[in-house]
């Protein structure tokens, strides 16, 4: 893309993991609300889709100074079952409210570092969530493994339960670049869980890499495609670094002045973009990647991708909880977070309540609005007209973005180019009407290219 162009939409914008955007949550729903709303998704869910959970697991051992997880740094490790339990406490809640046993879809561990706990206590998590519920024939189970701490154990334990997806986080091989956040670790640590997890019989594994962290070049770049290649991950996830030091002190370590920014920022992107589909990756949504007879991709062509809080997924499944401190959940009709400090969900749940701290009822205009972005996220294609949504309202927006090669219009029909993909988050913006009549509730903090 024109750098002139990268310059014009490298604007800050939500990244639409929901709709609305956290920022626009404006409707916040009592407990008894969510409860009614949860209860009316499973009915009408349950037996045709399936549900997804998934689990927050926050504790690391040391702090990587570019995350912005919630996640509590600790080694003591005699905080792993009283956490465990509470999460099943909380389980055991929603359990309440359904009507027949829970089908689970997709199960995914995420944090933190789920693999800070024991292969026994995450065997105790999985066996707990699944009393009196059942996997559907092609439920997706996965986990997030640092490679410091996920041994065979892990895996094989793991793997006995259902798991056939893992994903590791490496982000940067550049020695430099992992010094200063925090996360130094060989290629041959993370050379060894690949190998083990393949072994072990995973089908799916996934990289998560980085770009525009402190100290990245060119030559990062290019040495961690290189080595991500010579592992061969089914799927990758091709982030952008969020500096926001006033919410994570962490990021002190370093100033702006280390960071790769603007034109240049986004070179690293195109550069790492253009090496994996040199390597025969092909681009799905946005950040991801997957070899072309991955689940995803054949998911992309099929035009069933979806995407949640959880990230791009197979199928759509309308009901997603999510248990452990800080997590989020999603009855398609309304959102609600847990409450963000562990010894206030463990309070809450110890209370037999929902630790829920806030949230937001979708209006009919909401859910339009929310199925027009999942499709141009998901499919960088949408039909206003079709969804409800008058295309008028958005059709300036969208007319600078035709003229700038972003979209091609027909009618009330969108497309987003492929010179434009990498400004999907803008064309989301131009559809979105809260992004004029509202004030944001707290600042947009990631830039949208």
């Amino acid at each position: 893309m024109d750098a002139a162009l990268l310059r014009k939409y490298n604007v800050p914008g939500p990244r639409y993991t929901s709709y609305p955007a956290v920022p626009h949550w404006t409707e916040v729903p009592t407990r008894d609300a969510w409860k009614d709303h949860v209860s009316d998704a499973f009915a009408r869910s349950n037996s045709a889709q399936g549900i997804s959970l998934y689990v927050h697991l926050p504790y690391c051992e040391s702090l990587c100074t570019y995350c912005g997880c919630n996640t509590r740094i600790t080694v003591n490790h005699a905080v792993e079952m009283p956490y465990i339990q509470a999460v099943l406490a909380e389980w055991r809640l929603y359990k309440r409210l359904f009507n027949a046993p829970p089908r689970i879809r997709e199960l995914h561990l995420g944090g933190g570092t789920p693999t800070f706990f024991s292969p026994e206590h995450l065997q105790a998590l999985v066996e707990g969530l699944m009393e009196d519920a059942t996997f559907t024939d092609d439920a997706e189970i996965g986990f997030e493994g640092h490679p410091h701490s996920t041994t065979t154990a892990h895996l094989r334990k793991l793997y006995d339960l259902g798991a056939r997806r893992v994903s590791i986080g490496i982000q940067d091989f550049d020695p430099r670049v992992q010094a200063v956040i925090n996360r130094v670790q060989s290629f041959g640590e993370v050379q060894r869980v690949f190998d083990e997890a393949r072994r072990t019989g995973y089908t799916s594994i996934n990289a998560d890499l980085i770009y525009g962290l402190p100290l990245q070049n060119e030559r990062s770049i290019r040495l961690t495609m290189d080595r991500t290649l010579a592992l061969r991950p089914d799927r990758i996830a091709f982030y952008g670094y969020a500096h926001v030091p006033w919410v994570r002190p962490g990021q002190r370590r370093y100033t702006e002045s280390d960071l790769p920014s603007g034109e240049a920022k986004r070179a690293l992107y195109e550069l790492g973009r253009a090496m994996l589909e040199d390597g025969g990756y092909v681009e799905v949504g946005m950040d991801h990647f997957a070899l072309p007879d991955e689940a995803l991709a054949r998911a992309m062509r099929k035009g069933t991708l979806h995407r949640n809080f959880m990230g791009y997924t197979p199928v759509r499944t309308e009901l997603l909880i999510g248990l452990g401190v800080s997590s989020i959940s999603d009855s398609w009709t309304c959102y609600a977070q847990n409450v963000k400090v562990v010894e206030d969900y463990l309070k809450e749940v110890a209370a037999d309540e929902l630790p829920v701290m806030r949230g937001h009822v979708l209006s009919p205009e909401d859910l339009q609005v929310r199925e027009a972005v999942l499709d141009l996220m998901c499919r960088f294609h949408t039909d206003l007209a079709s969804l409800g949504w008058d295309a008028a309202r958005c059709a300036v927006e969208l007319a600078g973005l035709r003229m700038d090669g972003i979209v091609e219009l027909d009618g009330t029909e969108v497309t987003v180019t492929e010179e434009g993909r990498a400004c999907v988050r803008n064309v989301c913006m131009a559809i979105d009407p809260r992004m004029e009549r509202e004030e944001l509730q707290r600042p947009v903090f990631s830039r949208t290219i």
